[in-house]
């Protein structure tokens, strides 16, 4: 018990703590939403029982697929897909399908070089070859290389906006307009929708399937491999290779419906992970269409007025507004020999959990930050008075910082070792936190 006890007194916890941890920042999660996961009705289903003793829970999956649907501006939605990545892969599986249905051969796919790593991964293990888009100078994707890699051998092209840099791709109209001619699809990577739910809708941009993370723009919890869900929404010509079955509202009745001839299939067993729907539609009807759009408007405003607070502080490479995150580079500080870890590691010493470094791989020394649309003036004052501390200490007294931190846990870790030889038994006689992972 004591030992249980201590590591929990040693987790860095959203509800207590500034979690500034860019691209993958997990929301607020309501307390109401789990208070709604745990009603009887929802906590003690079976997967199992009949259709027809669960009408609740298909009627709140198809409420569900109908909101989603609202915010990301397309047709059709599955609850399935268990995480973002999951998702990705789905959404592509369904281009694969749609093309082959039309005896065309693409075995491309494109993806800008800011993209998640997960982009290349999920079209990789479809069975595509990669081409990378590159950046322009202003952070988004250059539409001359994009065109210059537009072929009849494209499925589609992979797109966050805004992107991972925290920019708006302001040509994604005409973007969109490129990939159509060439037959191929566009697919909206979600994990920024956190800037744009209720403002407005990646369907209404081009894209023609939309991948969304429950627990970034929703609120579910997720992380520590725990349960996620990453729904994907299509445009109605996807819409007969969604993933079998589909909720379907019948006679007053709802239903499963496992015939649909075109179907790519089950991708995850059973629904989805209900208790993840269950969460995500409380959050919905709790905000209202308007609360969303301030949930969105009040993440962006957060950020810009971070970026504000730390120009001089690190170098910020490309220009601004962002939108609900952006990236600095710490590169501004490589005289004094001090990098994005170094950074990293003064805010931990002070009790911050650290930003996303070295990440998009485009921007050198890169410390990635988004602060969420709950956190308060005086939260972002406090963090960015402490990353203007440790950029001075990296001016005045590199060396201190390099040893930081030093009143924590663990110091400095040894990641490599730690990736190569990984300790994975706790050593009960080890009497020092240090040594026990």
């Amino acid at each position: 018990m004591r030992h249980y006890s201590r590591l929990a007194s040693l987790n860095y916890s959203i509800s207590e703590n500034f979690y500034p941890l860019g691209s993958c920042t997990m929301k607020y999660n309501p307390v109401a939403n789990e208070a709604a996961a745990q009603l009887p009705g929802f906590a003690y289903l079976h997967p199992y029982q009949d259709q027809a003793t669960a009408q609740g829970a298909l009627e709140l999956m198809h409420l569900l697929e109908a909101a989603l649907c609202t915010v990301a501006g397309v047709d059709r939605v599955t609850l399935q897909p268990a995480a973002g990545a999951h998702g990705e892969w789905t959404a592509l599986r369904m281009i694969q399908a749609y093309h082959q249905a039309r005896g065309e051969r693409r075995d491309q796919v494109l993806v800008p070089d800011s993209a998640h790593g997960t982009n290349p991964a999920s079209a990789a293990l479809c069975g595509f070859q990669v081409v990378e888009v590159r950046s322009g100078a202003d952070g988004r994707i250059s539409v001359a290389d994009l065109e210059s890699k537009l072929n009849q051998r494209v499925a589609a092209l992979m797109l966050t906006n805004p992107n991972t840099l925290g920019l708006f791709e302001r040509e994604i109209l005409e973007v969109a307009e490129m990939v159509h001619a060439t037959g191929a699809k566009l697919y909206y990577d979600g994990a920024n929708l956190n800037a744009l739910m209720g403002i407005c809708r990646p369907g209404d941009m081009g894209f023609d399937a939309v991948h969304m993370n429950l627990h970034k723009t929703f609120t579910t919890p997720h992380g520590g491999g725990g349960p996620g869900a990453g729904p994907v929404g299509v445009k109605s010509d996807l819409e007969p290779f969604l993933p079998k079955p589909t909720i379907e509202r019948r006679n007053g009745h709802f239903e499963l419906d496992e015939e649909r001839p075109h179907s790519i299939g089950r991708v995850r067993s059973f629904y989805g992970n209900f208790g993840m729907l269950v969460r995500a539609y409380t959050y919905i009807l709790a905000m209202g269409g308007d609360g969303l759009a301030q949930a969105s408007e009040d993440a962006v405003l957060a950020a810009n007025y971070l970026r504000s607070r730390l120009q001089g502080v690190l170098d910020l490479p490309h220009d601004g507004p962002c939108m609900h995150e952006f990236v600095a580079s710490a590169r501004n500080l490589a005289e004094h020999g001090v990098k994005a870890l170094d950074v990293a590691k003064g805010l931990l010493e002070r009790g911050y959990y650290a930003p996303t470094v070295y990440f998009p791989l485009i921007v050198p020394e890169a410390v990635m930050v988004e602060p969420t649309e709950t956190e308060s003036k005086a939260t972002l004052d406090a963090f960015a008075d402490t990353v203007k501390e440790v950029a001075d200490l990296a001016r005045t007294d590199p060396q201190r910082l390099h040893a930081e931190p030093v009143s924590l846990p663990v110091g400095r870790l040894d990641e490599v070792a730690a990736a190569r030889r990984p300790v994975l038994r706790w050593n009960a006689a080890s009497e020092s936190p240090t040594e026990a992972p």
